[in-house]
């Protein structure tokens, strides 16, 4: 009877019976990243699948997954059991490494190096299967690698033109974050959008957006391209996405001037607005008027100019009317001070003439060629010189023609200017042609332009002489009141006649 009871009494097993019949020792794990272990037992035993706990991994990720230990090769491992060898090393990754510190352990970094070369052949061989456990051990990863804190910036005494010139900061920790980005990438090229995005939301595209101020040009040139095929991809996603590059703007512009991502978050912007769809929302042109034509009011222009320059080309390639808005913010935000920015402008407004109008570009004329004339006579000789280079363009100067009786009124000072008092023998030769370029084009004009400001210079001569003999008689008048004053006997205080 006894032995009955005893009988249906469950025996308990032991793991490591299992494991030792194999010829495998226990491992311990930290935060999922294993012990190294010593000898050649490990390479010895490379065609032999390892478990362990399933209390390494969160269990959202576990759930009906057996978990495979990350260092074995996923080729000494059956096609059923790669994908759990895929979510393992993925959760080995999750180790994070202090590339400053001097006492690192340069083995354990190597390895997770080698995994994360693993991973990335893996997922570019078409072999990962993007399941949910999958996907949040894949976005679980990458939060930990990449998402961080950049240090405060320290605001130093060189220009923006020296910081241009300035070696760009490479981040230590590099080697292992560009594997990450390069995963990081093809995830988001393969996986089905409709699974992904409750992984892949708000909150990790902002953070993914945050990372756009890093210091090292390589990895916002991986997040460019990242955040690139996420907005191509996740199309429930491209709303908030330019929502908060708008907001990064807004609080670039208008409270710190200082973000190193804008340049490459205006480049993913061009080719946004290259798919807009016709006729352009109220949004989108917005953007254009809070957003992009207030970019060029910072100091730091130069830095992201170009791209700058292609998303407005785009807005007005889209919507040819919008050129008139985007020279009148121009003429806003027109440098007096910075000739470096000056000639930045002038380029620009170059670029947006050769696409507008006519209808638009006679709204414009007037401001426009008054600031013109302003460059032409500017004391810079470069600035000088892209004027009349902009006055040289083909498809300005027929614009010009078109209206020349008003626009050419308002360049002859400034050119009958330059041929009297401008100091650059380069810039006197380009005035002489274009004023034989204007004569040619209408001589008519340009005699009674000539006579008109003849006729200007006397009237100002009389105004002038007009004024100095004004001075001159209160100049005299002054004299002989003070002269006057010197004559006067001093007069005495009277002496009040009723006692006090």
């Amino acid at each position: 009877m006894l032995k009955q009871i005893l009988s249906k009494i469950p025996r308990k097993s032991s793991k490591s019976d299992s494991f030792d019949s194999a010829g495998i020792g226990t491992t311990k794990w930290d935060n999922a990243a294993p012990c190294t272990k010593g000898g050649n037992s490990f390479s010895s035993r490379l065609n032999v699948v390892k478990h362990v706990s399933s209390a390494v991994f969160p269990s959202s990720i576990m759930t009906g997954v057996e978990a495979v230990e990350p260092h074995v090769s996923f080729k000494d491992v059956s096609n059923q059991q790669k994908q759990n060898l895929f979510i393992s090393k993925l959760n080995f990754c999750c180790k994070v490494f202090n590339f400053n510190d001097p006492d690192k352990i340069v083995a354990q970094e190597d390895i997770k190096r080698q995994t994360l070369l693993e991973l990335v052949d893996f997922v570019s061989s078409g072999s990962a299967k993007f399941t949910e456990p999958a996907i949040t051990a894949m976005c679980k990863m990458c939060a930990i690698n990449l998402f961080r804190v950049f240090p405060p910036k320290y605001h130093s005494n060189n220009t923006v033109w020296e910081k241009e010139d300035e070696e760009p900061m490479f981040d230590p920790d590099w080697s292992h974050l560009q594997c990450v980005y390069d995963l990081l990438l093809r995830f988001v090229s393969y996986v089905d959008p409709k699974v992904a995005k409750k992984y892949v939301d708000h909150a990790f595209v902002m953070r993914l957006l945050d990372l756009f101020d890093s210091e090292d040009p390589r990895e916002r040139d991986c997040l460019k391209t990242i955040m690139h095929r996420i907005y191509g991809n996740f199309m429930v996603h491209r709303p908030f996405i330019r929502k908060a590059v708008g907001n990064i703007i807004y609080h670039f512009i208008f409270e710190t001037e200082s973000h190193n991502g804008i340049a490459e978050l205006l480049e993913i912007f061009g080719s946004v607005v290259s798919g807009f769809a016709l006729p352009l929302k109220e949004e989108h042109k917005m953007f254009l008027w809070r957003a992009l034509i207030p970019l060029h009011k910072p100091k730091s222009v130069g830095v992201y100019h170009q791209q700058l320059t292609y998303c407005i080309v785009q807005f007005i390639d889209k919507d040819p009317k919008l050129a008139g808005i985007v020279i009148r913010g121009l003429l806003k935000y027109w440098p007096l001070t910075n000739s470096q920015k000056e000639l930045m402008f002038v380029s620009e407004i170059e670029e947006i003439l050769e696409m507008t109008s006519m209808d638009e570009f006679q709204k414009i004329m007037v401001p426009l060629f008054r600031r013109i004339g302003c460059c032409l006579n500017s004391s810079h000789y470069q600035v000088a010189e892209r004027a009349h280079f902009l006055l040289n363009n083909e498809r300005i100067l027929n614009l010009i023609a078109q209206n020349r009786h008003v626009i050419v009124p308002l360049l002859f000072s400034a050119l009958e200017r330059n041929t009297q008092n401008h100091w650059n023998q380069a810039v006197l030769n380009l005035t002489q042609n274009i004023r034989k370029m204007l004569c040619e084009m209408d001589e008519e004009l340009m005699v009674t332009c000539q006579r008109k400001l003849e006729e200007e210079d006397s009237l100002s001569s009389l105004k002038a002489e007009k004024r100095r003999l004004t001075w001159e008689r209160l100049e005299n008048a002054a004299g002989f009141q003070s002269s006057a004053d010197k004559i006067l006997a001093p007069v005495k205080p009277a002496v009040c006649s009723v006692a006090c």
